[in-house]
Parts: structure tokens; C-alpha cells; sequence
């Protein structure tokens, strides 16, 4: 058994796996939620997995790439609709009212931070 080197992703894959699993192997290695390391320890147990498990392995990096696809065209459609310099200005309104929210609750919780600091000085200088 010859295990070629994929140079893409530095991962050892046996011949005798890649010729049982070409597709799988492609899903594999294409799998946006693995890394490399996860990559090798599929591709390194497939020939121990049962059939049952290696279509599970199957259907859940397909349904990852549907997801991710449709995703993406979702994401595609709205940039494009949207427009890119309409798209920016809409995620910086976002960050500007999101540092004001964060501002305003930083505030009230100085302000009641001192009120409390005074509370507890009014107190010790009553003892």
C-alpha cells in the first residue's frame, strides 16, 4: 500500500482509500469545518469504519457543504442587492450603535458604582 502526500493539505492518504472513497475523500479534504489534523484522523480510521458509519461521515459533510453554499448565495444575493458601500455603511451604523450602547451602560454603571462608593464613605464616616 502507497500512500500518496496531498500537497494541498499535507495530508497521507492511502491509495487503497482513495480508490474505495474518492468522493468522500474529496468532501474530506474540502471540509470548511475541519483542520488538517481532523482531516487525517477521518481519512486515517476510514477503512476501520462500518458502512453505516462511513454514510454518516457522507451525509454530514454533504449537508455541510449544501449549508455553506446556500449561505453563501444567500449572502451573494444581499451584497449584490444591497451594494457594497451600502453594506459597509449598514455594519458601521451597527459598531456606532453598539460603542454607544456599550458607552451608555458603562456610564450608568459608574455612576452607580460612586453612588455606591459614597454610600459606603457616608457610612464609615458616621461610625
Amino acid at each position: 500500500m502507497v500512500a500518496d502526500k496531498d500537497a494541498k493539505q499535507g495530508l497521507t492518504i492511502p491509495d487503497e482509500v482513495k480508490e474505495k472513497h474518492p468522493k468522500l475523500i474529496e468532501l474530506i479534504i474540502g471540509s470548511e469545518s475541519m483542520n488538517d489534523e481532523e482531516r487525517q484522523y477521518w481519512i486515517n480510521i476510514l477503512p476501520i469504519m462500518t458502512p453505516d458509519q462511513v454514510e454518516n461521515l457522507n451525509s454530514i459533510l454533504v449537508n455541510e457543504k449544501k449549508q455553506l453554499a446556500a449561505i453563501d448565495k444567500k449572502y451573494s444575493k444581499e451584497i449584490e442587492q444591497m451594494g457594497e458601500a451600502h453594506l459597509i455603511k449598514k455594519m458601521e451604523e451597527e459598531r456606532r450603535t453598539r460603542r454607544e450602547t456599550r458607552s451608555t451602560e458603562e456610564e450608568k454603571a459608574e455612576e452607580k458604582e460612586e453612588a455606591y462608593s459614597d454610600k459606603i464613605l457616608e457610612e464609615i464616616s458616621e461610625l
